[in-house]
């Protein structure tokens, strides 16, 4: 695994915690968590809400609370690391499908058997809007 995808599953597990806890999100970070894990979960909690609304729209017959927080979590930094790259800085930002592969594999991991496809469709389904909106 890539140092670039542990950095992208330690934002998605500070953000997991920080939905979970409350707690502020600078306080559930690893110590040595880098900038960029940093910054992507920032950028991901400030684009929360677009993302949520993203989800509503995506995701037939489910409420972004119904989502398991886990998921919810890979999801919205996901969809972040699409459409708002500029907003994470460092190296040359993954491309979407990347951004959706990275996802696919983090629900494969740590997430029920139905998690990975229900993700994918997702991403694919805001990657599809995005690309008929240019």
């Amino acid at each position: 695994m890539s140092r670039r995808s542990e950095q992208r599953r330690q934002a998605v597990f500070a953000l997991y915690q920080h939905d979970l806890t409350g707690r502020p999100l600078d306080d559930v970070f690893p110590r040595d968590a880098r900038s960029f894990t940093r910054a992507l979960a920032h950028a991901t909690a400030d684009n929360a809400e677009e993302a949520d609304a993203l989800l509503e729209r995506h995701a037939h017959r489910w409420t972004v609370t119904r989502i398991a927080p886990l998921e919810r979590a890979i999801l919205r930094a996901a969809i972040v690391e699409m459409l708002h790259p500029d907003a994470i800085p460092g190296d040359e930002p993954i491309p979407p499908e990347g951004a959706i592969d990275e996802a696919v594999e983090t629900a494969k991991t740590f997430c029920g058997a139905d998690a990975p496809g229900f993700v994918n469709g997702i991403l694919a389904a805001v990657l599809r809007e995005e690309a008929a909106q240019r």
